[in-house]
């Protein structure tokens, strides 16, 4: 193993452009990147008796999954959950390297909130390491025709997780009870600023930032900025922080305006 699992493997090592159908179009390029090398070549030689799927390359750590993601072109990575103890995470770096790649996370079990995050992150596909080879074959073959696969009650998390939240997002609110200072964050959030240049626009630190946001998240019962950005536009949340601000300055010049002459500069 060591070296030649980030390796690709030589069954791979013919032309992109050829298949074994004779049809002329690419076979679906996969990755494997799992601990296991006995299952590694159980997979190997599944998708050898495939001719529309070819492994390009593989991995047994996530230092190399990360390495033949960013070496080997493929439209589809297997990758083994066991690999880390933040799958959701690594789905993430993985795309960030290759955003074209499609993921199908390996895992022995999930749960509901495991299993939206991974698709939440970007997953393609959730399988378990003990599905039948005629299935993993249809999943790869979905997946990279730009399906999604998950089981039914994958699929009933998910919809649950999304019909929370919409109606989190929809149901009337009152006043959001956000400070000054944290809507001003949430109006710098939501137009695409990191934490770092925040801060630096603030006069604070990066950390000071944080647990800013993590009161707002609580505040508005939102978990991310994809969320806080679909809050602020169902609610008019900036709406109201521009309200507060035109306020703020229509107070300031009513008493500017009432003040003496002698204390006015000109």
């Amino acid at each position: 193993m060591g070296n030649d699992s980030a390796q690709s493997p030589a069954s791979s090592a013919s032309s992109p452009s050829s298949t074994g159908t004779g049809s002329g179009e690419r076979p679906v390029r996969v990755l494997l990147a799992d601990s296991q090398a006995i299952f590694r070549t159980g997979l190997r030689k599944i998708f050898a008796l495939e001719d529309d799927i070819r492994v390009v390359g593989q991995a047994e750590t996530l230092g190399q999954a990360l390495a033949v993601v960013a070496k080997f072109p493929a439209d589809v990575i297997l990758l083994d959950a066991d690999l880390t103890t933040n799958p959701a995470d690594v789905i993430s770096q993985v795309l960030k390297r290759a955003p074209e790649l499609r993921v199908i996370l390996l895992v022995e079990n999930t749960d509901s909130g495991g299993t939206v995050e991974y698709f939440r992150r970007g997953a393609s596909g959730l399988v378990s390491r003990s599905v039948p080879a005629d299935l993993l074959v249809k999943c790869i073959r979905k997946v990279a025709d730009g399906e999604t696969w998950l089981d039914n009650q994958g699929v009933n998390w998910v919809l649950e997780a999304y019909r929370t939240q919409a109606t989190q997002l929809t149901a009337p609110r009152t006043r959001s009870n956000l400070s000054d200072k944290e809507l001003r964050i949430v109006g710098l959030v939501t137009q695409g600023m990191k934490n770092k240049d925040i801060a630096q626009d603030i006069g604070t630190t990066e950390q000071v930032i944080k647990n800013y946001l993590r009161k707002v998240y609580d505040k508005l019962g939102v978990s991310d900025r994809l969320e806080l950005a679909l809050y602020c536009i169902h609610h008019k949340l900036l709406h109201e922080a521009s309200a507060q601000a035109a306020a703020t300055a229509a107070s300031v010049a009513a008493v500017s305006a009432a003040a003496p002459d002698s204390t006015r500069k000109v």
